[in-house]
Formats: structure tokens, C-alpha cells, sequence
């Protein structure tokens, strides 16, 4: 009977010191991965430090971000996969052409020749007129957009001068993998063709295409300018850049840190806009004064204008998004 008391008191004075240790014991951080293409220098990279910066701020426990660089984990299309499986990394930046095969829809937000200008483009992503598209890359591809960065003025870049409709007519192009990307280069007399971003630099240097299209950031932090000097200002498209995050591992996450998570989303997406609008001429500017690059206008650009719109309205059409091409469109 005493041998019972005394196992009952060291029991209990087991317990009482478990859970002093427990109280004193900071809980585990949750750690967020994510994955960028670039260097720290790159507008993507630093909208994702922000991210995190902003998540840290406003959520009350522990987190930590781990953010790799330079294609650590490879190129945006094994993002997808990464993001869609839950597995590798968190969060990151893509380009919405780059989800197509999880969700058909989804490259209307980067259709070249959808914005009319800046305002415009920062009108529609301050808006709610996604919504539809959000939608349906969280049902079909198990991926939230938490934000909106984006901002670069894609241009064509290429191996030789392309200045008016008669040089850019057969001109081979690598353009990204959804299908109205080609579609609406086709439209435009060029001959573009899909080629993993990864083996650019390397098939223009052999030949294989010409040129490619991009914003100035990803032209100066991945050197195309040299094999690719020229310039053409066409400003075709005007970048929307979603900042993602894995359904799988955003389930995962406390309540209050999927609150976190959203707010900061949209308020480092508003950051990322305005960092790579800024940066956007400067780094042009940079690139012509150090001759690595000369840069020309598209004589008679309105032309291109009126060119697309039947294949914008027919691939609007095909994927049941008329109307929100339309209120797209009336922004």
C-alpha cells in the first residue's frame, strides 16, 4: 500500500514537471519553402523576401521562410508540380501560362495584347475579376493565388532587328507552353514554338529560334541580351505574376497563419507591381547605356492590336470565359 502512494507521488510530480517543461518549451516554427528562378536581385525574389517579411508580421506564432535561389529547385513548370503534389516548396512566383496543364483557363491572365496600358492592368488586378480563374486553379491544380505581383512590359527579343510586320513574318520564336500563346504569335505572322525555359539561351545561340519574348528583368538577370541583342518595343503583354501557394500545405497551416498568409499576399502582390513597373525602364535604360542591348519601336503596333482579337475572343470562347474577357476588357 505505501509501495502504491509512493508510485502515485512520483507520477504526479512527473506530470507537473512535463508540463512546466511543456510551458517552457517554445512550440516547434512552421517552416514555408519556396523556390525562385533568380538571383536576390531579381523583382520576384525580393516581392517573395517581402512575402515573408509581411506573413511574419502579422501572424503571432513562429515561422520561418527557407527561399532558394537560382533554380535550386528548377524552373517554374516543376514548381507547378511541386505546388499541385505538395511536396518540395510552398509558395513562389509564376507565370499563370506555366499552370495550363492543370488548369485550361488560367493563361487568359497572361494573354498577350490583354492590357491596354499600366492603368489599366493595375485596375484589373486591384479588382475581384479573377475571382473565376482563382477558382478554378484551386479546384483543378490544388493551388491558391494568396496575391498579384507582376508588372514587367514583355518585349521580343531577338538575334537580329525586327522593327515592322514584313522583318517579324516567320520569325522563330520560343514562346511559353500554353496553347493561345502560340495561337496569337501565329496571329501575328511570327512562327513561334514552345521550348523549356531552362534551354533558351542555348537555342538561339544554335539556332534553333531567333528570340524569345520578356520583360527586362529576366532579359538582364539571365544575360539573353547576349545572344539576343535587340529589343522591339512591343509591349505585347503586361505581366501578371501570381504569387502561389499549395493547396496541400496551406491546409496544413494553423488558422491564423492562413489569415496571415492572405493578407500579406495581397500587399506584397500590390509591391511586386509597383517594384517591377518601376524597375522595368530602368532596367532597359541599363542595359542600352552599357550597349548591351538596342532597342526599336514596332512600327504600326495598333495593327498587332486589331490582328488578336479574333483569336483572344475564340480561345475566350472555348474555355467559357467570354464574359470575363469582356469585363476584362471594360475594366
Amino acid at each position: 500500500m505505501i509501495f502504491n502512494k509512493h508510485v502515485k507521488k512520483i507520477v504526479k510530480a512527473t506530470l507537473v514537471s512535463a508540463a512546466f517543461v511543456a510551458l517552457a518549451t517554445p512550440a516547434t516554427a512552421q517552416t514555408l519553402r519556396g523556390a525562385s528562378m533568380f538571383d536576390d536581385n531579381h523583382t520576384f525574389t525580393k516581392t517573395m523576401v517581402k512575402f515573408g517579411d509581411l506573413v511574419e508580421q502579422y501572424y503571432k506564432g513562429d515561422v520561418e521562410f527557407d527561399l532558394r535561389l537560382n533554380g535550386e529547385f528548377g524552373v517554374e513548370k516543376d514548381y507547378v508540380t511541386f505546388l499541385n503534389q505538395g511536396v518540395a516548396i510552398d509558395y513562389t512566383i509564376l507565370a499563370p501560362s506555366n499552370m495550363a496543364r492543370f488548369a485550361p483557363s488560367i493563361p487568359l491572365m497572361d494573354m498577350p495584347f490583354l492590357f491596354r496600358d499600366l492603368d489599366h492592368w493595375n485596375t484589373v488586378l486591384s479588382s475581384n475579376v479573377m475571382a473565376p480563374l482563382e477558382q478554378e486553379l484551386s479546384d483543378k491544380a490544388d493551388i491558391v493565388i494568396v496575391g498579384y505581383a507582376g508588372g514587367g512590359t514583355r518585349n521580343l527579343i531577338s538575334s537580329k532587328k525586327i522593327s515592322n510586320m514584313d522583318e517579324l513574318a516567320g520569325h522563330k520564336m520560343r514562346v511559353m507552353g500554353a496553347p493561345i500563346q502560340a495561337q496569337v504569335f501565329n496571329a501575328i505572322g511570327a512562327a513561334p514554338s514552345a521550348i523549356s525555359y531552362n534551354e533558351v539561351y542555348n537555342a538561339i545561340q544554335t539556332g534553333v529560334v531567333s528570340g524569345l519574348e520578356n520583360e527586362a528583368a529576366s532579359i538582364q538577370n539571365l544575360k539573353f541580351y547576349e545572344v539576343a541583342p535587340h529589343i522591339t518595343k512591343t509591349a505585347h503583354t503586361i505581366t501578371v505574376r501570381p504569387i502561389v501557394f499549395s493547396g496541400k500545405s496551406f491546409r496544413k497551416l494553423p488558422a491564423d497563419l492562413q489569415t496571415a498568409i492572405m493578407k500579406a499576399g495581397k500587399e506584397a502582390g500590390a509591391y511586386g507591381r509597383e517594384l517591377e513597373s518601376r524597375e522595368d525602364a530602368i532596367k532597359l535604360k541599363q542595359m542600352a547605356d552599357a550597349g548591351q542591348i538596342k532597342v526599336s519601336e514596332f512600327a504600326n503596333r495598333e495593327k498587332l492590336l486589331v490582328m488578336v482579337k479574333p483569336v483572344q475572343d475564340k480561345f475566350a470562347a472555348s474555355i467559357g470565359a467570354t464574359e470575363l474577357l469582356e469585363a476584362i476588357r471594360n475594366k
